[in-house]
């Protein structure tokens, strides 16, 4: 398994954002107003991986009064950090295409006022867990050791 590149994670939300906003401007009228709290959980679970990464980073350092991680768990890290930046990714994507369609159309529908400034929110807390999953999956590498250095080998 290879670490997450940004640049999928782009890809990823441009594509989400280019979908939801094709599909939100032919339902928005139909759809219910979206409340300022759900994207928050996002920003929970984001608070949560920050202080898990840097527990791990502490036990992977084996930095003196932790526990070492066993592998199977470092590997369960990883998997939850890589689903939860693209997950983000696509929170992201999806906040940004509903930001597309109410901010211009504010003074023409009354509901656009409120569900921008959800938006808004979605996007910062989909930003924030793309962030913490990158942190996170940084935090589960392992750490260099002098023998792995190729010039630090005797030729």
């Amino acid at each position: 398994m290879r670490f997450t590149r940004v640049r999928d994670l782009v890809g990823l939300a441009v594509a989400a954002g280019l979908v939801s906003w094709l599909v939100i401007r032919q339902v928005y009228g139909e759809l219910p107003a979206f409340p300022v709290f759900v994207p928050v959980s996002l920003a929970v679970l984001a608070a949560v991986e920050v202080v898990l990464g840097l527990q791990l980073r502490a036990r992977i350092a084996r930095r003196p009064g932790t526990t070492p991680v066993p592998p199977l768990t470092a590997a369960r890290a990883v998997a939850l950090a890589k689903a939860s930046s693209l997950v983000g990714a696509l929170a992201t994507g999806f906040w940004a295409g509903l930001l597309g369609y109410t901010l211009p159309n504010q003074d023409f529908l009354a509901a656009a006022g409120s569900d921008t400034r959800t938006g808004l929110v979605g996007v910062a807390c989909g930003g924030l867990l793309t962030g913490a999953g990158l942190w996170m999956e940084h935090c589960c590498r392992a750490p260099r050791r002098p023998d792995d250095d190729p010039a630090a080998r005797p030729a």
